[in-house]
């Protein structure tokens, strides 16, 4: 992989790449900045400027003043205290997107953290490491970001290659030892949305692949439901506005170009059912969405999300405590984005079930191969249907369950890590719906007697499945089916 050089700021994408595991370096000018700013805070508390996390307790302890001599022991006790997390963990992907996240929000210069703090962070996210982060726990971001900060005082854990480590052990083979956090460390670490956008780059890194691969899902049952491939004709399309309905159209174009099967059936019937005939328009308007939250994403990884900010100079410091870590933005761009990802997957198992449904098919019913003494496929589109529902349950807003903290200080709660963890999981339960319907049109393609050729790239995708499972014959449990082809959509589409 090539390296990542932050001297401008990151992007989602940059983010996805590093939790991947490309390095990522800072560049002299970002050095400059990340000391310059820690100067100020040096001079903030020689000064006795009053100081939100610095030179004050946090929260509703706000006013509260925490003189010099203890605030070495307030950065260390804000982590001890705030590493509440429960629940299953992260995955590494997960924990090193928000790694590289939390970076690159030192990295603009406001934090006040030294360097080497940041070098440490940046010293195990590029040997590999992926920091053990319990999933629940934050309303906002302070749970998670805690248990990545005790990796930095040698506590918490590791994995590396399967090997799990102590922050000491971790630290020691990076050649670092544990540090001791000066005043404002401790908060600037925990602080801002670095564990919000870190994740909202995971997801849609995820959706974007999983959109593509829906779309060849989908090209697979339009062909084996003898679809009307006029429904995609250029000139039609191309009289709606959206680009990404245009993208979608281009797509399927060329996933079902020289197919016999849609040239034999071309102007059988007026139209297809929307589940068919609707597939630029649907996965258009989520395409479009996702360009839409990249933006906002970006736009925050571009923003300064601490609290509070240092500017000014040695002489003339200047502190500002202000908002900037709510992370609203973020909130509702995940929010928005759950529905369009469920409603993606939602018209999957519409169309895996006209592949079962005999009413509808003219495939044997529940494509078995022996009706009767076989259920074929039936159970498995009560699965997708299954999990349609409960994203249905996961795609209510985060954003709205509100909530007050702190003693009344923090009483207005956006939610944006929990509205981000929704949308993977519901990204999770999409890719299993994505797969039951994959192995569904690969059935459906085994079971046609008219010998008509599929496109070249259905046909294509049609190999690279049956490559990993055979055609199916009630000769084994169907769970193991949907396991296994899981890996395929992990990969970058095969057309």
């Amino acid at each position: 992989m090539t390296d990542i050089v932050r001297d401008a700021p990151l992007s989602w994408r940059d983010l996805a790449a590093v939790a991947a595991g490309a390095r990522l370096i800072l560049s002299p000018a970002t050095k400059d900045r990340i000391s310059h700013a820690r100067a100020l805070v040096e001079a903030i508390v020689a000064k006795g400027i009053r100081a939100y996390g610095v030179n004050t307790g946090v929260g509703a302890l706000s006013d509260t003043v925490v003189d010099v001599s203890r605030q070495r022991q307030l950065s260390r006790n804000l982590i001890m205290s705030h590493a509440v997390g429960v629940g299953a963990k992260l995955s590494a992907l997960e924990a090193r997107a928000i790694m590289a996240a939390a970076v690159n929000n030192h990295a603009h210069g406001y934090s006040g953290v030294r360097l080497d703090v940041v070098e440490t962070m940046l010293d195990l996210l590029n040997a590999g490491f992926a920091p053990e982060v319990p999933s629940q726990g934050s309303v906002g971001y302070l749970a998670h970001m805690a248990h990545i900060a005790l990796l930095l005082l040698g506590e918490g854990h590791v994995l590396a290659d399967g090997e799990r480590l102590t922050g000491a052990e971790a630290l020691k083979r990076v050649g670092r030892e544990p540090l001791v956090l000066e005043a404002k460390e401790g908060l600037s670490i925990l602080n801002g949305t670095p564990c919000a956008t870190g994740l909202a780059a995971i997801a849609l890194s995820r959706a974007y692949r999983l959109l593509s691969w829906t779309d060849i899902a989908a090209a697979m049952s339009f062909e084996s439901l003898n679809g009307q491939i006029a429904a995609f004709d250029p000139k039609s399309l191309a009289l709606h506005a959206s680009p990404g309905l245009r993208e979608t159209g281009r797509r399927l174009s060329a996933l079902l170009a020289n197919s016999e099967i849609l040239a034999q059936s071309a102007g059988a019937r007026t139209q297809d059912a929307l589940s068919l005939r609707s597939v630029p328009q649907v996965h258009g308007a989520a395409r479009d969405l996702l360009a839409y939250v990249g933006t906002v994403v970006d736009t925050e990884l571009r923003s300064v999300t601490d609290n509070p900010v240092v500017s000014g100079t040695e002489a003339a410091p200047e502190v500002f405590s202000e908002a900037h870590a709510v992370g609203a933005g973020i909130a509702l761009a995940m929010d928005a984005l759950a529905p369009a990802m469920g409603l993606v997957a939602s018209m999957s198992e519409r169309r895996t079930d006209r592949l079962v449904n005999p009413l509808v098919s003219g495939l044997p019913p529940f494509l078995a191969a022996d009706s009767g003494a076989n259920s074929g496929f039936m159970i498995l589109q009560y699965t997708a249907l299954s999990l349609v529902g409960e994203n249905r349950r996961l795609a209510a807003p985060a954003s709205l369950d509100a909530g007050v903290t702190s003693g009344l200080q923090e009483d207005l709660i956006c939610h944006p890590t929990p509205a981000a963890l929704k949308l993977l999981a519901l990204l999770d339960n999409a890719e299993a719906i994505l797969a039951i319907e994959l192995l569904a049109a690969a059935q459906a393609a085994d079971l046609r007697t008219d010998g008509l050729a599929k496109a070249p790239a259905t046909a294509a995708v049609w190999r690279a499945i049956r490559a990993i499972v055979p055609s199916y014959a009630d000769d084994r449990p169907l769970a193991g089916d949907v396991e296994t082809l899981r890996p395929l959509l992990h990969a970058t589409p095969i057309a």
